[in-house]
């Protein structure tokens, strides 16, 4: 089955102010538990028919392990700002676009498929698929950077998007191209979702207020959200 029209999520970092990168990096310090989050979201595979039960759920998440995958799209610049030790990122089929050939991008594994734009990636993907080298698909996720994110948002099928609002003020170089707290966009057809439906939608209980951790300079604070289309 072709995946060109396959629902696409966002997963996104980002400041107040709309900022989620600095000179090629994360503008803030590590955040070990919001990085396990991404980690986790991004890993875990939707049942198709989900109990309600957050921990029945979870216990058949992990039965589909090996049987399908989830899929990461991300842009040059993101794939070569992850550490070398990191990538491809475990347990997800990993997917960079770039108008550069595949040789021209240094080391790549056999399994990281590189497209030009986020459609023929989607028809690569299938294709693997088909050939057996990728497994069946799960979720697909788009991990940035700045001129992906706006692209992506410009496609039909990109239904959601997974915030995590930073509220602390960081120096940005690098916007998320959609302000999701303005009037335009909650117009447009963006609408913010309880909690409840957060924790449903990424599979596992996520609390509610914000979490902290601490940085270099003090305590970082931010906000697991979660916003779809009307």
């Amino acid at each position: 089955m072709s995946l060109k029209q396959a629902s696409l999520s966002l997963i996104v970092a980002a400041t107040t102010k709309n900022g989620i990168g600095k000179n090629g990096g994360l503008p803030w310090p590590m955040l070990k538990k919001e990085m396990a989050y991404f980690a986790r979201v991004t890993k875990r595979v939707p049942m198709p028919k989900d109990t309600g039960s957050l921990q029945s759920d979870l216990q058949k998440h992990s039965m589909l392990e090996g049987v399908r995958q989830n899929a990461v799209i991300m842009g040059r610049k993101t794939w070569e700002s992850i550490p070398p030790k990191f990538r491809p990122l475990k347990g997800r089929t990993n997917i960079v676009i770039s108008s550069q050939a595949r040789d021209s991008l240094g080391y790549l594994p056999d399994d990281v498929i590189v497209a030009p734009s986020i459609t023929t990636s989607l028809e690569a993907l299938s294709q693997a698929v088909t050939d057996q080298k990728a497994l069946p698909v799960g979720r697909i996720f788009v991990i940035g950077g700045s001129s992906i994110y706006k692209t992506a948002l410009e496609l039909p099928q990109v239904n959601s998007i997974l915030l995590t609002r930073i509220q602390n003020d960081f120096d940005c170089d690098t916007c998320f191209p959609a302000d999701l707290t303005s009037d335009e966009n909650v117009s447009s057809g963006w609408a913010r979702q309880s909690q409840l439906g957060l924790s449903g939608f990424v599979g596992e209980e996520v609390p509610s207020g914000l979490e902290s951790e601490s940085g270099h300079d003090g305590e970082v604070h931010y906000e697991f959200q979660l916003f779809q289309r009307r």
